[in-house]
This record gives C-alpha cells, sequence and structure tokens, in this order.
C-alpha cells in the first residue's frame, strides 16, 4: 500500500494539466455557531405541506476549523446531523433555515468558491452504460475551462485515472444495480476523480467509505490523505471508520443529536473522555467508542467505565453537551479568533468566476454526445423497435385495404391516440430519472440549464421521430388509405406533430412532479381528457365542458389528420345509387375540415408552451442557498 502511494506522487502531469494542477490556492475552512433548522412536512398525499408551524433544529451551534494539509472527520451516528452539517459547509442546503458564520480564507461561499470546491456524494451518482474513461472525459470537457484544448482535457482525464489508480478498469463500464460494471471501490474512486479534474483547494465527502470492505476503504482514505499533502483541505462524514482510518484523521468532530461532544485531534479524543471521567475498561476501536458515547450508550455495556454507571441515555447525552462547552468550547473560539487575527481576507475575482468555463454551445455538444453515447442502449432497444412493428403490422392488418370511411375514421383517430400516449409516458420518464444527476452537476455549476434541456431533448428526437415515421409507413399503405404522395406527408407530418407536442407534455408533467408514479398517474387523466374531447368519441360536448376540446392535443392532431385525407366536396357511398358529403359523416362533421392552419398554430403553441414548462419546472432543481 505505501508503495502504491509512493508511486501516485511520481505521476508526470502532462504540461496543460499541471499548470491546471497548481493553479488553485489553499483554503481554509472556518464554521461558528451553525445552527440550522426545517419546517416538519406532513406525510400522506399532500406530504409536501408543512406542518403548521413546526419546525425542528438538526445543527444546535456546531463550530470547528479545518487548515491547509488537513482532513476532518465528522462522526456520529444516523440522524446525528453530519450529512446536513456537510451539505451546509458545501452551500448546497436548499430546504431551512441555515444560520452560523462559514467563511473560506475569511470569505463568504461564493461562485468563486463553488468552482474551486469539490463535493462528493454518498450515491455514486454515474452513467452505467459509460466507461470509466468517458466518464472522467466528458467531466473534464464540462468542468475544465475553455483555454483548455480537448487534447489537454483528455490528457487530464487521464493523469486523474492514473492518480486514483484506476488504469487497469479504463474502458469498464461503471455499471448500476442492474447492471455489471466495476467495483464499489472503484466506483468511489471514479466519483472522486470527477471532483479532481478542477484541482478542488476544498474536497468535501459525504461518507465515502459506505459499503466499502475495510481494505477498500483503507485505500480510499489513504489516496485523500495524500491528496491533501498537497495543500488541499479534506472535510468527510464517516459513520464507523476502523482504527486504521480513525488515526489517519488530522481532526474528528462528534456530533449527538446536532450537538458538538468534541473537536479536536483524532489522537487525543480518547485522553479527553477520560478526562472527563468516560473511559473504555479494554482496548478497542476508538470510533466505535465515540459513537457508544454519542448514542448515551455506557451502563448496557460492560467494557466501559463511568463514574455513575446509572445514568440514562439522556443524561449521558447532556454530560457530555455541557463538558463540550466548559472544556473545548473557548479553546475552540480562541482557535478561531486566532486564526482571523493571522489570515488576511483573500480578494478573488468574482467577475472571473461568474463566468461559465465554457462556451453554451460547447456545453450543448458535449452534454448531446454524452448523453447519446448513455441512452443509445435504451433509446434503440430491441423492445421498443419490436413493439412498434407490431403494433403497426397488426393495425395494417386489422385495417387491410379498408374502403369503410367510418373504418378509415377509426385508424386515423387510432393514429392519434396511440402517438399520445406513447411517446408521453416515455418522456414523463426523462427527467425523474435523471434528477440526482443533474442536481450533482448543477449544484458544481458544471453547465447552464438551458444547454443541458436542449441536449437532452434533441438528443431524444431521432427515435421519437423515426418510430412513429416506421409506423406510419407501414400501416399506410396496408390500410389503404388515400394513396397519393401529398396525402401521406401530410398525415406523416400531422402524426409527428402529434407526437412532439405529447412529448413535450410528458416532460413538463415529469419536471413538475418529478415522481414517476405520481406523473404517470396524472398524465393518463390529462391524456384520457383530451381524447374523450377529441371529436370521435363524443361528438356533442356539453357547454359547460367544452373547453376541454380546446386545449386538446387530440382535437387539432385528429383535424388535421382528417384534413390529410379528406377535402370538403369529397364524397362517399353512403346507400346504393347514393352519395353523400364526406363534411357531412357524422364522425366528421362536429370536427370539420377546416381550420388547418388554426390546428397547427395550435399544436405550435403547445409545443413550445409544454417545453418552456418543464424548462421552469427544473429550474428549482440544483439550485443551493448561500
Amino acid at each position: 500500500m505505501e508503495q502504491e502511494m509512493e508511486n501516485i506522487q511520481e505521476i508526470d502531469y502532462p504540461k496543460s494539466a499541471a499548470i491546471f494542477h497548481n493553479s488553485n490556492r489553499p483554503v481554509t475552512l472556518k464554521f461558528e455557531n451553525v445552527f440550522y433548522q426545517i419546517k416538519l412536512v406532513k406525510e400522506g398525499c399532500f406530504k409536501n405541506s408543512p406542518k403548521s408551524d413546526e419546525e425542528k433544529i438538526i445543527l444546535k451551534g456546531v463550530s470547528g476549523i479545518v487548515s491547509p494539509g488537513e482532513m476532518l472527520a465528522i462522526l456520529g451516528p444516523s440522524g446525528s446531523g453530519k450529512t446536513t452539517l456537510l451539505t451546509g459547509l458545501g452551500g448546497r442546503l436548499v430546504n431551512g433555515h441555515l444560520d452560523g458564520v462559514i467563511t473560506f480564507n475569511n470569505k463568504p461561499f461564493s461562485n468563486a468558491m463553488k468552482r474551486t470546491t469539490g463535493f462528493v456524494t454518498q450515491d455514486d451518482v454515474l452513467y452505467p452504460h459509460l466507461t470509466v474513461f468517458e466518464t472522467l472525459v466528458f467531466t473534464a470537457l464540462l468542468r475544465l475551462p475553455k483555454t483548455f484544448t480537448v487534447e489537454e482535457k483528455t490528457a487530464h482525464a487521464e493523469a486523474i485515472i492514473t492518480q486514483l489508480g484506476l488504469t487497469k478498469c479504463k474502458n469498464s463500464i461503471v455499471g448500476g444495480p442492474l447492471l455489471r460494471g466495476i467495483s464499489g471501490g472503484e466506483r468511489k474512486r471514479v466519483s472522486i476523480g470527477q471532483e479532481m479534474l478542477v484541482n478542488p483547494s476544498l474536497l468535501f465527502l459525504d461518507e465515502p467509505t459506505s459499503g466499502l470492505d475495510s481494505t477498500t476503504a483503507l485505500r480510499i482514505v489513504s489516496t485523500l490523505t495524500d491528496l491533501t499533502k498537497g495543500g488541499r483541505t479534506a472535510v468527510m462524514t464517516i459513520h464507523q471508520p476502523s482504527s486504521r482510518l480513525f488515526y489517519m484523521f488530522d481532526k474528528v468532530l462528534l456530533l449527538c443529536e446536532g450537538n458538538p461532544l468534541y473537536f479536536g485531534r483524532g489522537e487525543d479524543a480518547l485522553r479527553y473522555f477520560s478526562g472527563i471521567g468516560f473511559s473504555p475498561l479494554v482496548a478497542m476501536n476508538p470510533s466505535d467508542f465515540l459513537l457508544d458515547l454519542s448514542n448515551g450508550i455506557l451502563s448496557d455495556d460492560p467494557r466501559i467505565l463511568t463514574d455513575d454507571p446509572g445514568k440514562d441515555q439522556a443524561s449521558i447525552k447532556l454530560t457530555l453537551v455541557t463538558a463540550f462547552q466548559t472544556n473545548l468550547a473557548d479553546n475552540l473560539k480562541q482557535q478561531l479568533r486566532e486564526s482571523d487575527i493571522h489570515q488576511v481576507a483573500e480578494k478573488l475575482d468574482e467577475k472571473k468566476f461568474n463566468q461559465w468555463t465554457n462556451t453554451w454551445w460547447q456545453q450543448f455538444s458535449v452534454l448531446f454526445r454524452r448523453g447519446m453515447k448513455e441512452r443509445k442502449h435504451q433509446s434503440f432497444s430491441g423492445l421498443k423497435v419490436g413493439q412498434v412493428l407490431a403494433v403497426s403490422i397488426l393495425s395494417g392488418l386489422l385495417w387491410w385495404k379498408s374502403n369503410n370511411i367510418q373504418d378509415q375514421i377509426g385508424l386515423l383517430f387510432f393514429y392519434c391516440n396511440f402517438w399520445e400516449f406513447y411517446p408521453m409516458f416515455q418522456a414523463i420518464f426523462t427527467f425523474p430519472q435523471e434528477r440526482m444527476m443533474l442536481e450533482k452537476e448543477r449544484s458544481s455549476g458544471m453547465y447552464r440549464l438551458s444547454a443541458y434541456f436542449m441536449a437532452r431533448t434533441v438528443g431524444d428526437l431521432p427515435m421519437e421521430l423515426v418510430l412513429p415515421t416506421i409506423f406510419t409507413i407501414i400501416t399506410y399503405w396496408m390500410a389503404g388509405l388515400k394513396p397519393s404522395v401529398g396525402a401521406f406527408f401530410s398525415t406523416l407530418f400531422s402524426l409527428l406533430c402529434n407526437v412532439l407536442v405529447s412529448q413535450g407534455l410528458g416532460l413538463a408533467l415529469g419536471a413538475m412532479v418529478m415522481d414517476q408514479k405520481s406523473a404517470t398517474v396524472l398524465g393518463s387523466v390529462i391524456m384520457l381528457s383530451f381524447t374523450l374531447a377529441g371529436g370521435y368519441f363524443v361528438q356533442h360536448v356539453p357547454r359547460f365542458i367544452a373547453w376541454i376540446k380546446y386545449v386538446s392535443i387530440s382535437q387539432y392532431a385528429y383535424k388535421l389528420l382528417l384534413g390529410s385525407q379528406y377535402s370538403p366536396g369529397d364524397t362517399y357511398s353512403c346507400a346504393i345509387n347514393a352519395t353523400c358529403l364526406v363534411e357531412d359523416f357524422p364522425s366528421i362533421k362536429p370536427v370539420g375540415l377546416g381550420g388547418k392552419g388554426i390546428s397547427v398554430f395550435a399544436l405550435f403553441i403547445m409545443l413550445l408552451g409544454y417545453r418552456f414548462l418543464a424548462y421552469v419546472a427544473l429550474m428549482r432543481i440544483g439550485v443551493t442557498k448561500k
């Protein structure tokens, strides 16, 4: 292990990468008297509504300081506020109210600080179908400044792969819960590598060893220790580290229900608690001992001696909190004041950091290529193609060379109906499935939301347009619809308009609700309402509910499809030796054959409107409070 870490130190960065590698300055993180409270929410159908004015205090006056070259470990049982504190320090808290003073080199959190800060979440949010190399290269293309060429950014990603020991799995896919890929430890190092690409002065990590075996966890923390030796500042949460890991931390912060119980050097922790009357009876893992204390467990554990074994958990916690205020709080305040005196607030060029690292077009092109690589397995899956081919062939056989006007009108409405539900349900899952990735990357200031939105929607267009085109080609000629090129392309145009508008509705519902089940139910109700008011099932809609047809996608798409096959003055055989006007047919008369321009305009407005709603709904994702 030691030899391997020495090899990491000897890596030769490419010239461009080396310049960037040394570009950021050391950061001293200070936080003083940090409080955080959040309003409780109701459970059930209206779970997002606040429960009166009841609030819960998560953090209760937490303070600390971490200097360059140091690693701070935040310990505590589940629910103690570890992740909340880490998220607050990283400027990523969205809800609730955060009080206290948090400074970076005596400056508050800013866009400049965001661009030089790395944040590794507990869950490895990665695209499963991309390889390790592709994952890091795409991240480098998005996060490194536009002053670097593509070759230089790729070289920097290669250097990170070597530095983190990922060379052997470089060309392996990342994988996920249902897709075999690299190991958990390698996946965690890829997540760290994504943040290391920008050479962060300050690195936050939420449970970086969660779910890993002790050897892999040691490798991860050893890598982080090596990174801090270069002058970086690291802060991590960790649940229950081994004794080997514990002694690698420069500083330890122990939390209990949001209260600090200890802050200081890890090697001094046992000595401090022994001094206030809490000592382990036998040699044991220090982190186990600290977690027992933070849970208020003494009398139930025969390994631990205390002055009063009969204390209950609540009183033990209160004793520890009081001891911290008496013995450590004043000394910590003194450290913070001394740091303020000796450290001059560093002025960073906010104007520079308020600018994006890459142009809009660069972001769009990278996101588009990344999306196509990741989703090609899903978009061009045999299941989707087979489904559309099966339905199109079945429809062609059912309406084979049909000359009956009622049957033809039924086919046109089936066109309309099927190609509303299918693209809508496909689109509903788009943004809920990518929410975690969007939150992660937007919080890092990686790209503009507009670039992501356009890349995501444009990337889905090929299959959204190819499949209905194939469907139309097969069914149109099998069913014997109007045999002219103009009528065919008019039908195809109407169908594609219907598809794009329905897809926009699905995107909007998914972005607004962000819950797949709820969005699916809501989408079903809305689309069924549009279908019923579309003019085929009900010709005489009561006035008090007739407004639905004016916002119905089905109404306008159905009108266009009818207009592509029939024209005013066309006739059909309505009796023996008798003909009737097509516009008087019962299923056509309520809808009419005119007003094509209005229908196209209405669908165009819906096309823009639904996508605008989706974009606005996405604006709340990944936005953090400073």
